[in-house]
This record gives C-alpha cells, structure tokens and sequence, in this order.
C-alpha cells in the first residue's frame, strides 16, 4: 500500500487497495485487510476523516476479521467531485458500491460509521445492497437532524443565533493550516473529551488537517442542513449506538433520540468523558461493540457457508 496519510505509522497488517466506482462514477478508495473468508466488517469514517481514523479497529479486527474500509468522497484518497456531487443520496451511493464490489452476493457484514459514516448508514437504510448485505449495524457519535441546533462547540444558550453561528463555524472556509499545539488544543475542546491523552490528540490532529478545506466546507454544509429521521426509522437492521458522554459535535440527545426510534434498536453505550471521536478515544469499547455484532449476527452465517461448501 502508498504511504500513510497525515504522518501515521504504517499499518502493522497486510492490506490491498481497491478503486470503487460510484453511481455517478465517482471514484471510491477502499482498503482491504485481512482474509476474505473471515466475518466481515465494513467501516465507514466521518466528515474531516480517512481510513487512518479507523487504524486501531482495523490492527485488532484484521486477525480474525475481513476489514473493509473506504475513503469518503473528498477525504483520503478519494477525490472529491464537482458542485452537486455533495449529498447524503451520494454517500448512500458510494456505500452501495463499496458493499457490491468487495462483498459477494448475499454475504453478510457488520457495517460501523462514525459521524458522517453513520449518517451514510442512515442514509442508505432503503438502499437494497444495504439490505441484502448488512446483518448488524454500529452507530458512533452521530446524529440525523438537527446538527447545528443541538451541537455544544458554541457556548451559550440554545437559539436561532447560537445555531446560526455553529453553522458558520461548521462550514467555515478558513485553511486549518499545519498541526500546531494551538490547534491541538481547539481540536480537543471541539471533538475529544477533556481527559483525552497526547498522542491521541495528535492523532486526530493529523488526520482532520489533512482533509482538503473543499471537501471540509462542502461537506460541512451538508451536515448543516441534514434531516436523515426517516433514514433512522426505516433502518430495519440490528442496531447499536454509542456516544461519548462529552460529545459536543453530536451530543447524547442525538444517541439517545436515535437508538428509540430505531425499529430493531439493539440499545445504546454512552462513554463516560469521551468526546466525539469514539473510534479513536475509546477503541477498546468501539472495537469490542463490533466484535459482538459479528458473533451473535455473522460468525454462525460464515461456519454454515463454510460447512456447505466443504
């Protein structure tokens, strides 16, 4: 594989790269990792992120798991596309490429998004490759409405004007610049909990300033308008939820708002102190949700397959 985005260690597990072509041709970069005959998991990153977002559940998964994960549209090293090709519809459709070029027909996942990566699940709750292939869902600090009303980066009292500004901010076409220790510190307070130690901070750091500030701001926009609530009901799919307790891009109203109007809601785990970068803050809890998904709702599919075909 090329070289790592923002500065990271390399990833200590073999892996292959795939190019993946969307319903409007755009092209989807997806990561591969570990043996295709093992469960599959297929991980879907947030707004500002990358693949590298994912590297401590795809270090531990990878063992004993096929590990799927994709670069948004604008992020990683997927390129970014032209004016309309911004939507929660194209999110849906790039994870129905990814989900029928790297899974065979009626295989089963677990399917985990973060932030936007969960929207996108959302987004995609009719889709029927999403149907056919998903057996059991992990939503991490996310939201389906109401982003900009609800978020806590903007003290104050709730209202027209603290909206108003979260929405500017969110889209804010400011350069973020190079990782500086005041950045760091910004970067904390806005998507980490306040005990989060240095390195992870570092690491969220790194991999947010290397979004394209195109990709950020179009993006951003999107988030600023979202309304995926009929996403949420018609997600007939074995879900479970988790939020950081200290969350202020999607605070624990969106978790818990979510995980009653799922229609086969599996419950949800809020984390004490942790902000909204779950996957990275606590990857033992985000992994560990994912591990069960896969043994009550895959591993018994893929024995059975396996017996079949022996």
């Amino acid at each position: 594989m090329s070289a790592p985005i923002g500065g990271h260690t390399p990833m200590p597990v073999a892996g292959s790269e795939q190019v993946v072509t969307s319903a409007d041709g755009s092209r989807i970069n997806v990561e591969l990792y570990g043996d295709a005959d093992r469960p599959a998991v297929v991980l879907a990153h947030g707004w500002t992120c990358n693949t590298r977002f994912w590297d401590a559940q795809i270090r531990d998964l990878a063992v004993d798991h096929h590990v799927i994960a994709y670069d948004q549209r604008g992020h990683g090293r997927t390129p970014d596309v032209g004016p309309g090709g911004h939507s929660t519809d194209a999110l849906a459709d790039d994870l129905e490429a990814v989900l029928g070029a790297t899974l065979a027909p009626g295989r089963k996942a677990v399917l985990a998004g973060h932030s936007m990566g969960g929207m996108t699940l959302m987004a995609a709750a009719r889709r029927p490759r999403l149907r056919e292939h998903a057996a059991a869902i992990l939503l991490c600090s996310t939201g389906s409405s109401r982003l900009t009303a609800e978020s806590l980066v903007v003290p104050g009292r709730a209202g027209a004007l603290r909206t108003r500004i979260t929405g500017a901010v969110i889209a804010a076409p400011a350069p973020l610049g190079p990782v500086t220790p005041v950045s760091k510190r910004l970067l904390r307070y806005v998507t980490m909990g306040p005990g989060s130690p240095p390195d992870r901070i570092d690491t969220v750091a790194r991999i947010v300033h290397a979004c394209p500030r195109r990709a950020r701001v179009s993006w951003g926009h999107v988030l600023g308008a979202l309304d995926l609530e009929t996403g949420v009901r018609e997600l007939n799919v074995p879900t479970a939820v988790i939020v950081g307790s200290e969350d202020r891009l999607t605070p624990p109203v969106h978790a818990r708002a979510i995980a009653s109007a799922l229609p086969k809601s599996l419950g949800l785990t809020e984390l004490a102190g942790m902000g909204h970068m779950t996957p990275v803050e606590a990857p033992e809890a985000v992994t560990g949700k994912i591990r069960e998904l896969v043994v009550k709702y895959v591993a018994g599919a893929v024995a059975a397959e396996k017996e079949d075909v022996g």
